[in-house]
């Protein structure tokens, strides 16, 4: 299913504040050479995390998912004077892209690891403002349980891809993926601890406040 309406995704991104020149550069470089350039959040989630994270203004911010920095980079950006982000990425080459333009940003308060996000969870041992899962979708639940305990209360956990390209839209299931973030969604949904909303930006992102 097609969610996108790209007439209107143009329409948007027309009267949305353009992109620093890194972020430009990597959503550049990406689009032409990245094999899964589809996986890159797009101008005007970019500007989204971006602000959802300075109206936040957060001292620590955990990714899962870091890709080639896109996200990160966004959402570093609403970080308190001394805070810092921790961006998990399994594939070396996407963290060794990711490391290039963490650089050139000139970004010291991002530190990239690599490897089992799982594993890495549980090693890192910080108290989250906020999180940002973007990894691979049957793991979901498995990450929001990971990570909630370490939630500041009135913290927020940011998840994507929660319509996984219209496919949890359809009568019938049929990928895992669907069906994981189907399962997903409906683990939150029902989580008392938490209260979230489900935003219809690109391919849905559900925001979940840490009650």
């Amino acid at each position: 299913m097609e969610l996108v309406n790209h007439i209107a995704e143009a329409y948007a991104k027309q009267f949305t504040s353009p992109l620093d020149v890194v972020l430009q550069q990597i959503e550049d470089y990406t689009l032409q050479n990245h094999p899964h350039a589809h996986m890159l959040s797009s101008h005007v989630q970019g500007k989204v995390l971006e602000m959802i994270s300075s109206m936040i203004k957060p001292q620590r911010i955990l990714e899962i998912g870091t890709f080639t920095g896109f996200s990160a980079l966004c959402l570093a950006k609403g970080l308190q004077p001394g805070g810092k982000l921790h961006t998990i990425e399994l594939r070396e080459e996407d963290a060794a892209t990711a490391k290039k333009y963490f650089d050139k940003a000139g970004a010291t308060n991002i530190e990239l690891h690599i490897g089992n996000a799982k594993e890495i969870i549980r090693a890192v041992k910080e108290n989250w403002d906020l999180v940002f899962i973007d990894a691979d979708k049957v793991s979901y639940i498995d990450y929001y349980e990971l990570t909630l305990p370490a939630l500041k209360q009135g913290g927020y956990i940011l998840s994507d891809n929660v319509f996984f390209h219209g496919e949890v839209l359809e009568k019938e299931l049929k990928g895992k993926n669907a069906k994981a973030i189907q399962a997903f969604n409906e683990h939150v949904a029902k989580d008392t601890r938490v209260e979230s909303v489900l935003l219809t930006v690109r391919d849905g992102l559900l925001l979940t406040k840490k009650l």
